[in-house]
């Protein structure tokens, strides 16, 4: 695997994200399997600043937590209104001049708890029902491949050869 030509004024990696002339050390399945390839490189007192770790066949997972209801949605937003509305009334209490700081943040409490309600009922009703689940999304690497400059490359494998039971893919 070669990097791309880069050319002067064209956007692309920075040094930090990029190697010259990159070479593969190895394919691995699983994250830790290739981080436990750079630790042993680092051990050895090989340059791993001159290495990458590199996800390949991105998927993403979605993985579904619950339903999504209006009692639910009606929830959320009076929470996250309460928790505005209290950092509001906190700033406006620390600056306020005269007046009773207890009533300047109950006061912003309460109108961003309505605010948070209102507004999240409002956000439900207009997807009409097209999506009522609620669910976290991660994207991940299918495989991960280490990668050295070429210059390094062999005296990374020769190091890597010498790993206890290590075999590279």
């Amino acid at each position: 695997m070669t990097s791309p030509a880069r050319t002067p004024g064209r956007p692309g990696p920075g040094p930090v994200l990029a190697l010259d002339y990159p070479m593969s050390l190895g394919v691995f399945e699983k994250y830790e399997e290739a981080q436990a390839v750079v630790d042993y490189l680092s051990d050895q007192e090989f340059p791993v600043e001159q290495c990458m770790i590199v996800g390949t066949e991105l998927k993403q997972v979605e993985r579904v937590t619950g339903r999504l209801t209006t009692g639910r949605v009606a929830l959320g937003g009076l929470l996250s209104g309460v928790w505005l509305g209290l950092f509001v009334g906190l700033i406006f209490a620390l600056f306020a001049q005269t007046g009773d700081a207890l009533f300047t943040v109950l006061g912003s409490v309460l109108f961003g708890a309505f605010f948070g309600l209102v507004w999240a009922l409002i956000g439900y009703s207009m997807t009409r029902g097209q999506r009522d689940f609620v669910s976290v999304s991660q994207v991940v690497a299918t495989r991960y491949e280490v990668l050295t400059e070429h210059k390094l490359a062999q005296q990374a494998r020769d190091l890597l050869d010498q790993r206890p039971g290590a075999t590279l893919t």
